[in-house]
């Protein structure tokens, strides 16, 4: 499958990407995961968006880069999302690779650092994370940092 992918500042979505965005985040984390929390965070105002759309132009994958000291005091990527459409199809692993080389391109070599549902261990290990705290719970789900170091 062939995506077509965008990185826009908040400021620079369109009413309709950021309904798409508000609408894949809810049915994956609101419904799918059975999670009542509060997506509208405060943070996508001041983060950038990689979002990765299909021919049809519906939203399939997504990300969001978080600038160092909200989220962590590191340059974070939150919000990793890929619709039922693509699961498996190696479009969450491009999805990150684009989202690795974003902030290589745009911080240069600094560390990375994500809050892991605990599932997707072995996923973010195949980029290089490693484990970089304790397990904790975040809306009765599993989670735990890791943390992606420079390339030297």
């Amino acid at each position: 499958m062939k995506i077509d992918w965008q990185i826009k500042k908040f400021e620079e979505l369109t009413t309709t990407e950021l309904y798409k965005i508000l609408q894949l985040r809810s049915a994956v984390f609101c419904v799918e995961q059975n999670c009542a929390y509060q997506d509208a965070d405060g943070k996508d105002l001041k983060s950038v968006h990689l979002s990765g759309f299909d021919s049809n132009g519906d939203l399939v994958v997504y990300s969001r880069i978080v600038p160092p000291g909200i989220s962590f005091k590191e340059v974070s990527i939150g919000r990793v999302i890929s619709s039922n459409i693509v699961r498996g199809t190696g479009a969450g692993k491009e999805l990150m690779n684009k989202s690795i080389d974003f902030i290589k391109n745009e911080y240069g070599k600094v560390p990375i650092r994500i809050g892991a549902q605990c599932y997707l261990l072995k996923f973010y290990s195949g980029f290089g994370f490693e484990i970089a705290g304790e397990e904790y719970l975040e809306d009765n789900i599993p989670h735990i940092e890791m943390l992606l170091s420079p390339a030297v």
